[in-house]
C-alpha cells in the first residue's frame, strides 16, 4: 500500500538527516578500514531500512518503486558501502520471496529480513555465467525428498554476512539455457557450503563480496522458491528489472552529491585572481552534469511509476540503468576534473566516490546488457 505523501516526506527527510549526521563523517573510516562500525548497523536496523521493500504483513514498510527509488536516491549521497549493507535485503535477496514465493517461505524468512536478523544474498553470477545468466551450470540434483546442488557461485555481495541465499541452479539437465535453471532457498550455514576469500576491489570497500562454493549441499524439496522447478530464470529477470531501477535511483543520489561537491569546490578555489566557477569550461561541465542527472530522475520517477501501475517494464528499466550508470559516471569522471589535484587525492573524497560508482555499470546487467535487451524489445515490438 503506497504511502501518503507526508508520511514518505517524513521517510526520506529521515534518511537525508541520517545520511548527512551519521553516515558522511564515516566514509573515510569506511574507506580504510573496509568495514561498516557494528553500532551503525545496529542502528540501521533498528530504522527499519533492511525492510524498505518488505510487504507490511510480515514486518516490513511495504515501499512500492515509486517510494523505494525516492528513498534509495536519498542515500546515494553517501558512500555506496552504507547502501549496500541493506540493499541486498532490500533488493535481489529477498525480492525473489517477495515476487514468486510460497505463503510458507514468505512467513518463514520475511519478517526476520525485515528486522535484518537474517541477511540474504543473491547467487546467481558463476565462473562462466555472468551476462550469459541463463548459462547456470551449479546443479540440483533430486535424491527423494531433497535436493544436492555442487557448483560455486562468484562475486556474490553480502555472502560473507548471508544466513539465506537465493541460488539459482540447474534442475533439468536435459535443457540448455534458461528452461532448466530452478531458484532454492538455501541456509547459508548448510553442510557442505564454503566462503572463498572477500574480494579486495577497486572501489566501494565497506561492502562484502566473495565466492560461495556447493559440496554435496542437500537442500529440501520445499525450499525450491514458489514450490515449482525450471522457473527460476524468469524469477531471477524479475527480480533484476526491479533492481536496476534500485540501481538507478542509487546513481542519481550519487550524482547530485558529486555535483553539489563540484560546485561548492569551483565557489571556493581561485585561480587567475577568481573562483573557477567563472570560467565558462568550468560552467559547462556543472550544466551537463546537472541536466543529465536530471535526466536520469525524470525516467527513474516515470518508469517506477509505470512499473507501480503493473505495466511490464523490462525494456524501460534497462533503459534506465544504462542511462542512470553511464551518466554517474560521467558526473564523477568531470567532479575529479572540477577539482583538479584535489579530485585525485584521498582528501576530498572525490576519488573514491570516481572507483566505487565503476561498477554500477557492471552489476545487475552491464550497460552492452542493457543495450541488448533495449533492441530486442524494439525489434520484437516492430516485427509484432
Amino acid at each position: 500500500m503506497a504511502l501518503d505523501s507526508d508520511t514518505l516526506n517524513q521517510l526520506v527527510d529521515t534518511v537525508e538527516k541520517f545520511v548527512e549526521n551519521r553516515l558522511r563523517p564515516l566514509e573515510s573510516q569506511v574507506g580504510a578500514e573496509d568495514r561498516i562500525p557494528d553500532d551503525v548497523v545496529t542502528e540501521m536496523k533498528e530504522l527499519g531500512f533492511f525492510g524498505l521493500t518488505i510487504p507490511e504483513e510480515y514486518g516490513g514498510m511495504g515501499l512500492n518503486m515509486s517510494e523505494e527509488v525516492a528513498v534509495v536516491r536519498a542515500f546515494g549521497r553517501t558512500s555506496p558501502a552504507f547502501r549496500s549493507l541493506f540493499g541486498t535485503n532490500v533488493g535481489i535477496g529477498s525480492q525473489a520471496l517477495v515476487i514468486d514465493g510460497t505463503e510458507a517461505q514468505k512467513q518463514q524468512y520475511l519478517p526476520g529480513m525485515a528486522t535484518g536478523e537474517i541477511i540474504g544474498s543473491f547467487c546467481l553470477t558463476e565462473p562462466d555465467a555472468g551476462s550469459d545468466a541463463a548459462s547456470v551450470k551449479l546443479t540440483a540434483k533430486k535424491d527423494g525428498d531433497e535436493y544436492v546442488l555442487n557448483g560455486t557461485k562468484r562475486y556474490i555481495t553480502n555472502a560473507p554476512k548471508a544466513h539465506l541465499l537465493t541460488v539459482f541452479a540447474r534442475t533439468d539437465m536435459s535443457q540448455a539455457g534458461a528452461r532448466g535453471v530452478s531458484a532454492f532457498l538455501v541456509d547459508a550455514r548448510s553442510d557442505g557450503i564454503s566462503l572463498g576469500q572477500p574480494y579486495r576491489k577497486m572501489g566501494q570497500q565497506g561492502t562484502y563480496v566473495c565466492d560461495v562454493m556447493f559440496d554435496d549441499v542437500r537442500v529440501p524439496a520445499e525450499n525450491i522458491v514458489g514450490g515449482r522447478e525450471n522457473v527460476g530464470f524468469a524469477t531471477a529477470m524479475k527480480v533484476l528489472d526491479k533492481g536496476r531501477l534500485h540501481i538507478s535511483a542509487l546513481s542519481v543520489g550519487v550524482a547530485e552529491r558529486l555535483i553539489d561537491d563540484s560546485v561548492r569546490y569551483a565557489l571556493e578555489r581561485e585561480q587567475f585572481g577568481q573562483a573557477i566557477a567563472e570560467f565558462q569550461l568550468i560552467q559547462s561541465m556543472l550544466a551537463r552534469s546537472q541536466t543529465e542527472m536530471f535526466a536520469a530522475w525524470c525516467m527513474v520517477q516515470e518508469v517506477a511509476r509505470r512499473r507501480d501501475a503493473g505495466e511490464n517494464v523490462a525494456a524501460l528499466a534497462a533503459s534506465c540503468k544504462l542511462f542512470a550508470t553511464e551518466m554517474v559516471g560521467k558526473v564523477a569522471d568531470n567532479a575529479v576534473q572540477i577539482h583538479g589535484g584535489a579530485g585525485y587525492v584521498e582528501d576530498y573524497g572525490i576519488e573514491r566516490f570516481y572507483r566505487d560508482v565503476r561498477l554500477f555499470r557492471i552489476y545487475e546487467g552491464t550497460s552492452e546488457i542493457q543495450q541488448t535487451v533495449i533492441a530486442k524489445d524494439m525489434l520484437r515490438r516492430a516485427g509484432s
